[in-house]
């Protein structure tokens, strides 16, 4: 497995990673557990060793799966978790930040005790909070690498003078966006040139457009009915329409290069850097193997610009959440 090395000075991780979070929310359709355990096992045997979760993936139950995963198996993960999202158990679309420096100790006991490790390899805020300072909440974390309970610190989804900022109280050693062919924020707002200017590594969740640009989702009535994709603005109406055509182009480069449009869609992300470390989640082990064959693909700038030709920057219609997502972003 080849390894990239998260920020400047910072730990050697797997060049792909394993987002754990549909095993247990969101998308629906959830594995056995057994399974879920499975394919990390997998992920872990095939030499992945950066494994995503959160505390609110569940809630709590992602952590718990993947804790059971690592029983036997601790020293073979790098564990990534974040905190700060609260969610309302009366509301299940309701939810709230918490970036206060009680919280910060109180989320951290509580992800160790259902990881059922000793220290969190990378410990996230998961969004910022605009009521509490970066400094106090960073400088709660801070204490909590002192302690031993976490090894390095992240923040996910920040903008790019809240990393300043955060890297003035503590050094962070990765910054979580989302980034892929249909989502490339990061490089318009400025996030991915600050990291690299900062020598904070880069990890990006939803390589893939939450699935669509694997190819394999044809209409919205192929999610089920728990799917909050269902909800998505780009899943929605001629939102959707206009994106597949885009993913069907991006299946015709794919087919010339006798790849899924999956794996051309990874191999796009991590050609755009050696400090980026794509998160693809999935939570079958066909689709695990595919992601990995991907780190074989060696796109030439010819190939890159040709997909940029397709899909640049502003290219896929609707945001990436509705608009009370949107407004936790780039704080």
């Amino acid at each position: 497995m080849k390894t990239r090395q998260l920020g400047l000075g910072g730990p050697a991780v797997s060049a792909l990673g394993l987002g754990c979070m549909g095993m247990s929310a969101f998308y629906g359709g959830r594995e056995s557990d057994a399974d879920a355990i499975r394919v990390i096992h997998h992920a872990l045997d095939q030499g992945i060793t950066l494994l995503d979760t959160a505390d609110m993936y569940g809630p709590h139950t992602n952590e718990s799966l993947v804790g059971r995963a690592l029983q036997a198996r601790r020293d073979d993960a790098f564990v990534a978790t974040k905190f700060g999202i609260r969610l309302n158990p009366d509301d299940p679309q309701a939810r709230s930040v918490d970036g206060r420096p009680e919280y910060v100790i109180a989320a951290c006991e509580a992800s160790l005790s259902r990881l059922g490790i000793e220290t969190i390899d990378l410990y996230y805020q998961h969004r910022v909070d605009p009521m509490v300072p970066i400094e106090d909440t960073v400088g709660a974390m801070a204490r909590l690498v002192e302690q031993g309970k976490v090894r390095h610190l992240g923040l996910s989804e920040a903008s790019a003078q809240t990393l300043r900022r955060a890297c003035a109280v503590h050094p962070i050693t990765a910054l979580q966006s989302e980034y892929s062919l249909w989502s490339r924020d990061p490089e318009t707002t400025g996030t991915l040139a600050a990291c690299r200017e900062l020598g904070v590594g880069f990890v990006a969740y939803s390589p893939l457009g939450r699935g669509f640009l694997t190819g394999t989702i044809r209409t919205p009535d192929d999610f089920e009915a728990d799917d909050y994709r269902r909800h998505s603005p780009r899943f929605q109406g001629e939102n959707f329409d206009r994106n597949l055509v885009l993913v069907e182009q991006v299946q015709a480069i794919a087919q010339d290069y006798g790849v899924t449009p999956g794996q051309l869609a990874l191999a796009w992300v991590l050609a755009q850097g050696e400090d980026i470390v794509p998160i693809p989640g999935t939570k079958r082990l066909e689709f695990l193997d595919e992601n990995i064959a991907a780190l074989a693909i060696g796109l030439t700038d010819d190939d890159l610009a040709r997909i940029d030709a397709i899909f640049p920057p502003d290219a896929a219609a609707g945001t990436r959440y509705p608009q009370a997502g949107m407004a936790a972003l780039g704080r």
